[in-house]
Protein backbone atom coordinates (compact mmCIF):
# COMPACT_ATOMS: atom_id res chain seq x y z
CA UNK A 1 0.00 0.00 0.00
CA UNK A 2 0.77 3.72 -0.44
CA UNK A 3 1.25 6.44 2.00
CA UNK A 4 -2.27 7.76 3.55
CA UNK A 5 -4.03 9.84 0.67
CA UNK A 6 -3.18 13.43 1.08
CA UNK A 7 -5.80 15.50 2.13
CA UNK A 8 -6.51 19.27 0.53
CA UNK A 9 -8.31 21.84 2.38
CA UNK A 10 -8.83 22.50 6.05
CA UNK A 11 -8.96 20.01 8.48
CA UNK A 12 -10.02 22.00 11.57
CA UNK A 13 -13.61 21.37 11.83
CA UNK A 14 -14.93 19.57 14.55
CA UNK A 15 -17.80 16.63 14.21
CA UNK A 16 -20.66 17.84 15.62
CA UNK A 17 -22.58 14.81 17.12
CA UNK A 18 -25.38 16.62 18.27
CA UNK A 19 -26.92 16.51 14.74
CA UNK A 20 -27.84 13.82 12.48
CA UNK A 21 -25.80 13.84 9.30
CA UNK A 22 -26.60 12.49 5.95
CA UNK A 23 -23.14 10.43 5.15
CA UNK A 24 -23.66 8.93 8.46
CA UNK A 25 -26.97 8.08 8.45
CA UNK A 26 -26.44 6.64 5.21
CA UNK A 27 -23.40 4.52 6.24
CA UNK A 28 -25.89 3.18 9.00
CA UNK A 29 -28.37 1.84 6.11
CA UNK A 30 -25.37 0.19 4.75
CA UNK A 31 -24.47 -1.73 7.89
CA UNK A 32 -21.35 0.38 8.91
CA UNK A 33 -20.46 1.65 12.18
CA UNK A 34 -19.02 5.26 11.62
CA UNK A 35 -21.91 6.79 13.17
CA UNK A 36 -23.89 8.11 16.18
CA UNK A 37 -26.78 7.83 18.40
CA UNK A 38 -28.39 10.82 16.24
CA UNK A 39 -27.73 8.97 12.92
CA UNK A 40 -29.12 5.84 14.12
CA UNK A 41 -31.96 7.58 15.58
CA UNK A 42 -32.62 9.46 12.52
CA UNK A 43 -32.47 6.39 10.18
CA UNK A 44 -34.48 4.12 12.10
CA UNK A 45 -37.47 6.92 12.35
CA UNK A 46 -37.13 7.05 8.21
CA UNK A 47 -36.85 3.61 7.98
CA UNK A 48 -40.16 2.80 10.29
CA UNK A 49 -42.12 4.77 7.64
CA UNK A 50 -39.95 3.83 5.08
CA UNK A 51 -37.95 0.70 5.24
CA UNK A 52 -36.59 0.66 1.58
CA UNK A 53 -34.42 2.97 1.91
CA UNK A 54 -32.15 0.56 3.07
CA UNK A 55 -32.74 -0.94 -0.19
CA UNK A 56 -32.05 2.27 -2.49
CA UNK A 57 -28.79 3.10 -0.51
CA UNK A 58 -27.11 -0.68 -1.33
CA UNK A 59 -28.86 -0.81 -4.71
CA UNK A 60 -26.76 2.86 -5.10
CA UNK A 61 -23.71 1.61 -4.12
CA UNK A 62 -24.41 -1.73 -6.72
CA UNK A 63 -24.98 0.82 -9.17
CA UNK A 64 -21.65 2.46 -8.36
CA UNK A 65 -19.66 -0.77 -8.70
CA UNK A 66 -21.50 -1.58 -11.73
CA UNK A 67 -20.55 1.55 -13.51
CA UNK A 68 -17.25 2.13 -12.33
CA UNK A 69 -16.61 -1.54 -13.71
CA UNK A 70 -17.99 -0.72 -17.19
CA UNK A 71 -15.35 2.54 -17.02
CA UNK A 72 -12.67 0.98 -16.26
CA UNK A 73 -13.06 -2.54 -18.01
CA UNK A 74 -14.75 -1.90 -21.20
CA UNK A 75 -14.00 2.10 -21.76
CA UNK A 76 -10.65 2.24 -20.19
CA UNK A 77 -11.28 5.12 -17.79
CA UNK A 78 -7.96 5.74 -15.36
CA UNK A 79 -9.46 8.96 -13.53
CA UNK A 80 -11.87 9.14 -11.49
CA UNK A 81 -13.58 12.47 -9.64
CA UNK A 82 -15.80 11.44 -6.88
CA UNK A 83 -17.83 14.53 -5.71
CA UNK A 84 -19.62 13.66 -2.54
CA UNK A 85 -18.38 10.53 -2.00
CA UNK A 86 -19.29 10.31 1.81
CA UNK A 87 -17.96 7.52 4.54
CA UNK A 88 -15.91 4.68 3.06
CA UNK A 89 -17.89 1.66 2.88
CA UNK A 90 -17.13 -1.38 0.87
CA UNK A 91 -16.95 -1.64 -2.89
CA UNK A 92 -15.06 2.14 -2.31
CA UNK A 93 -14.67 4.07 -6.06
CA UNK A 94 -10.62 3.17 -6.01
CA UNK A 95 -11.24 -0.07 -4.89
CA UNK A 96 -13.00 -0.99 -7.78
CA UNK A 97 -11.33 0.81 -10.08
CA UNK A 98 -7.99 -0.35 -8.61
CA UNK A 99 -8.91 -3.93 -8.54
CA UNK A 100 -8.81 -3.73 -12.45
CA UNK A 101 -6.57 -1.05 -13.21
CA UNK A 102 -4.43 -0.93 -10.27
CA UNK A 103 -2.53 2.09 -12.16
CA UNK A 104 -6.53 3.82 -11.73
CA UNK A 105 -6.26 7.45 -10.16
CA UNK A 106 -8.95 8.42 -7.69
CA UNK A 107 -9.68 12.04 -6.22
CA UNK A 108 -12.11 11.98 -3.88
CA UNK A 109 -14.12 15.46 -2.67
CA UNK A 110 -16.64 15.54 0.26
CA UNK A 111 -16.97 18.61 3.33
CA UNK A 112 -17.33 16.83 6.08
CA UNK A 113 -14.75 16.68 9.17
CA UNK A 114 -15.98 12.63 9.49
CA UNK A 115 -15.44 11.75 6.22
CA UNK A 116 -12.04 13.14 5.95
CA UNK A 117 -10.58 11.55 9.02
CA UNK A 118 -11.57 8.27 7.98
CA UNK A 119 -10.36 9.01 4.02
CA UNK A 120 -6.84 9.82 5.54
CA UNK A 121 -6.91 6.60 7.42
CA UNK A 122 -8.81 4.14 4.92
CA UNK A 123 -8.49 5.36 1.37
CA UNK A 124 -4.95 3.65 0.17
CA UNK A 125 -4.26 3.49 -2.98
CA UNK A 126 -2.39 0.60 -4.76
CA UNK A 127 1.56 1.56 -5.71
CA UNK A 128 0.68 2.23 -8.85
CA UNK A 129 -2.17 4.18 -8.93
CA UNK A 130 -3.01 7.62 -6.31
CA UNK A 131 -5.85 8.33 -4.50
CA UNK A 132 -6.42 12.04 -2.62
CA UNK A 133 -9.12 13.77 -0.89
CA UNK A 134 -10.36 17.55 -1.50
CA UNK A 135 -12.00 18.95 1.57
CA UNK A 136 -14.52 20.96 -0.41
CA UNK A 137 -18.30 21.34 -1.25
CA UNK A 138 -19.96 20.65 -4.43
CA UNK A 139 -20.66 24.18 -4.73
CA UNK A 140 -17.58 25.42 -5.20
CA UNK A 141 -16.56 23.29 -8.42
CA UNK A 142 -13.19 25.57 -9.13
CA UNK A 143 -12.02 24.56 -5.67
CA UNK A 144 -12.72 21.10 -6.72
CA UNK A 145 -10.97 21.11 -9.95
CA UNK A 146 -7.46 22.98 -9.12
CA UNK A 147 -7.36 20.39 -6.06
CA UNK A 148 -8.12 17.53 -8.37
CA UNK A 149 -5.12 18.59 -11.18
CA UNK A 150 -2.69 17.88 -7.98
CA UNK A 151 -3.39 14.59 -8.57
CA UNK A 152 -5.34 14.09 -11.84
CA UNK A 153 -4.49 14.77 -15.93
CA UNK A 154 -7.78 17.02 -16.42
CA UNK A 155 -6.40 16.89 -20.10
CA UNK A 156 -6.90 13.04 -19.99
CA UNK A 157 -10.52 11.79 -20.01
CA UNK A 158 -11.95 11.25 -16.67
CA UNK A 159 -14.83 9.84 -15.23
CA UNK A 160 -16.81 12.50 -12.40
CA UNK A 161 -19.31 10.93 -10.06
CA UNK A 162 -21.97 12.74 -8.35
CA UNK A 163 -24.01 10.16 -6.67
CA UNK A 164 -26.59 10.53 -4.24
CA UNK A 165 -24.88 14.42 -3.68
CA UNK A 166 -26.61 16.87 -6.54
CA UNK A 167 -30.67 16.03 -4.07
CA UNK A 168 -28.49 18.42 -1.33
CA UNK A 169 -28.53 21.28 -3.46
CA UNK A 170 -31.53 23.08 -3.20
CA UNK A 171 -31.78 25.07 -6.28
CA UNK A 172 -32.26 22.88 -8.91
CA UNK A 173 -30.59 25.46 -11.58
CA UNK A 174 -27.48 26.13 -9.37
CA UNK A 175 -26.89 22.65 -8.98
CA UNK A 176 -26.94 21.84 -12.91
CA UNK A 177 -24.71 24.69 -13.37
CA UNK A 178 -22.20 23.05 -11.19
CA UNK A 179 -22.43 19.83 -13.01
CA UNK A 180 -21.73 21.89 -16.38
CA UNK A 181 -18.59 23.84 -14.53
CA UNK A 182 -17.36 20.15 -13.87
CA UNK A 183 -17.65 18.68 -17.06
CA UNK A 184 -16.73 21.75 -19.19
CA UNK A 185 -13.22 21.46 -17.12
CA UNK A 186 -12.94 17.90 -18.35
CA UNK A 187 -11.99 17.02 -22.05
CA UNK A 188 -13.83 14.78 -24.86
CA UNK A 189 -13.87 11.33 -23.79
CA UNK A 190 -14.92 11.87 -20.27
CA UNK A 191 -17.57 10.57 -18.22
CA UNK A 192 -20.66 12.00 -15.79
CA UNK A 193 -22.33 9.10 -13.51
CA UNK A 194 -25.38 10.52 -11.50
CA UNK A 195 -27.78 8.79 -9.21
CA UNK A 196 -30.13 10.47 -6.93
CA UNK A 197 -33.37 9.95 -5.37
CA UNK A 198 -35.85 10.14 -7.00
CA UNK A 199 -39.88 11.56 -7.20
CA UNK A 200 -42.84 9.73 -9.04
CA UNK A 201 -42.36 6.29 -8.18
CA UNK A 202 -42.81 5.70 -4.33
CA UNK A 203 -45.01 7.80 -2.38
CA UNK A 204 -44.32 6.55 0.71
CA UNK A 205 -40.83 7.17 0.18
CA UNK A 206 -41.56 10.51 -0.61
CA UNK A 207 -43.26 11.09 2.78
CA UNK A 208 -40.27 10.02 4.11
CA UNK A 209 -38.17 11.99 2.58
CA UNK A 210 -40.26 15.22 3.19
CA UNK A 211 -39.92 14.25 6.93
CA UNK A 212 -37.15 13.56 7.47
CA UNK A 213 -35.99 17.21 5.52
CA UNK A 214 -37.87 18.70 8.38
CA UNK A 215 -36.00 16.78 11.25
CA UNK A 216 -32.58 19.53 11.16
CA UNK A 217 -30.76 17.27 9.23
CA UNK A 218 -29.45 18.63 5.79
CA UNK A 219 -32.26 18.33 3.78
CA UNK A 220 -31.88 15.91 0.63
CA UNK A 221 -34.13 16.65 -2.42
CA UNK A 222 -35.80 14.29 -4.52
CA UNK A 223 -36.01 15.23 -8.38
CA UNK A 224 -38.08 14.29 -11.30
CA UNK A 225 -36.84 11.95 -13.64
CA UNK A 226 -36.80 14.37 -16.16
CA UNK A 227 -34.31 16.99 -13.91
CA UNK A 228 -31.84 13.87 -13.40
CA UNK A 229 -31.77 13.00 -17.24
CA UNK A 230 -31.50 16.89 -17.92
CA UNK A 231 -28.33 16.66 -15.81
CA UNK A 232 -27.04 15.07 -18.75
CA UNK A 233 -27.95 17.59 -21.41
CA UNK A 234 -25.17 17.98 -24.14
CA UNK A 235 -24.06 14.00 -23.36
CA UNK A 236 -23.87 11.19 -25.15
CA UNK A 237 -26.27 8.53 -22.26
CA UNK A 238 -25.09 5.34 -22.65
CA UNK A 239 -27.93 2.67 -22.78
CA UNK A 240 -30.26 1.63 -21.05
CA UNK A 241 -29.94 5.82 -20.32
CA UNK A 242 -31.32 7.25 -17.07
CA UNK A 243 -33.31 4.52 -15.47
CA UNK A 244 -34.14 3.27 -11.70
CA UNK A 245 -30.92 1.99 -10.59
CA UNK A 246 -31.12 -1.88 -9.88
CA UNK A 247 -31.64 -1.52 -14.05
CA UNK A 248 -28.94 -0.08 -14.91
CA UNK A 249 -26.98 -3.26 -16.51
CA UNK A 250 -28.26 -5.31 -13.49
CA UNK A 251 -25.62 -8.35 -12.81
CA UNK A 252 -26.95 -11.57 -15.10
CA UNK A 253 -26.91 -13.50 -11.95
CA UNK A 254 -29.08 -11.22 -10.02
CA UNK A 255 -32.43 -11.25 -8.97
CA UNK A 256 -34.69 -9.97 -11.12
CA UNK A 257 -34.39 -6.00 -10.15
CA UNK A 258 -37.38 -3.80 -9.74
CA UNK A 259 -38.00 0.31 -9.87
CA UNK A 260 -37.06 2.22 -7.36
CA UNK A 261 -37.02 5.56 -6.12
CA UNK A 262 -33.68 6.13 -7.45
CA UNK A 263 -32.33 6.96 -11.06
CA UNK A 264 -29.19 7.18 -12.37
CA UNK A 265 -27.20 6.72 -15.62
CA UNK A 266 -23.52 7.37 -17.55
CA UNK A 267 -22.91 9.77 -20.53
CA UNK A 268 -19.83 10.61 -22.56
CA UNK A 269 -18.72 13.62 -23.30
CA UNK A 270 -18.72 14.43 -27.49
Amino acid sequence: MTDPAPTHGPTHQQIDTSVPHSARIWNYWLGGKDNYPVDEEAGDAYTAVFPGIVTIARSSRAFLRRTITHLVGEVGIRQFLDVGTGLPTADNTHEVAQRIAPEARIVYVDNDPMVLAHARALLYSTPEGATAYVDADVLDPDRILAAAADTLDLTRPTALILSNILGHVADYDRARSVVTRLMDALPSGSYLCINDGSRGVDPVFERAQDAYNESGAVPYHLRTVEQITAFFDGLDLVEPGVVPVPLWRPDPDSPTPEPIGEHGGLARKP
